[in-house]
């Protein structure tokens, strides 16, 4: 069933960071009285886009449903190699057309800070393709911003809260002003 805001967790690593960021920015739109889905791709088995048949896979449909009915997106996702990992590229090729004109905002977790544009190639994609309204902020964190805990710093928390804030704002905006 789509929800007002979608939360596309990206990574498929168990103990990950960017699913701790997607589950803050849950609770923060949940605290501004939003609607919510947080999506963890591990829960789909979404194939290899290979530009014919895996477009019409389960998860690819249902997926790509809770985009199309979404008012706005956020999409965490881990850096590896200085870009957001292959499974949230590969998830907006599956995907595609859905993100028409839908706003997006990122979340990002890396192993260090010299990879801070890493949502910048994704985001082009998504503003040049299918018109998506991009956040023109984002969250970018690093492992110095977790505790062994997993808790996240008062500083990311802040800006998870202004990302989540902007978000509902653009969508608010879009929705009024078609």
């Amino acid at each position: 069933m789509p929800s007002e805001f979608l939360i596309l967790s990206c990574s498929l690593n168990p103990a990950s960071r960017s699913h701790r960021l997607a589950l803050e920015s849950q609770s923060a739109l949940e605290h501004l009285d939003r609607e919510v889905r947080l999506v963890d791709l591990r829960d789909f088995n979404l194939p290899f886009c290979d530009g014919e048949e895996a477009y019409g896979a389960d998860g690819v449909r249902q997926i790509s449903e809770l985009i199309r009915g979404s008012a706005g997106i956020l999409v965490a996702a881990p850096v590896y190699n200085y870009d957001l990992n292959a499974a949230a590229k590969n998830l907006v090729e599956l995907t595609g057309k859905v993100w028409r004109e839908k706003p997006v905002g990122f979340l990002c977790s890396a192993g260090g800070r010299s990879s801070y544009m890493a949502p910048i190639g994704l985001a082009n994609s998504l503003m040049f393709d299918f018109r998506s309204w991009v956040v023109p902020r984002f969250v970018y964190a690093t492992g110095a911003d977790f505790a062994a805990d997993g808790s996240i710093t008062p500083q990311v928390l802040e800006r998870i809260g202004e990302l989540t804030a902007a978000l509902v704002k653009l969508s608010d905006a879009l929705r009024t002003n078609p």
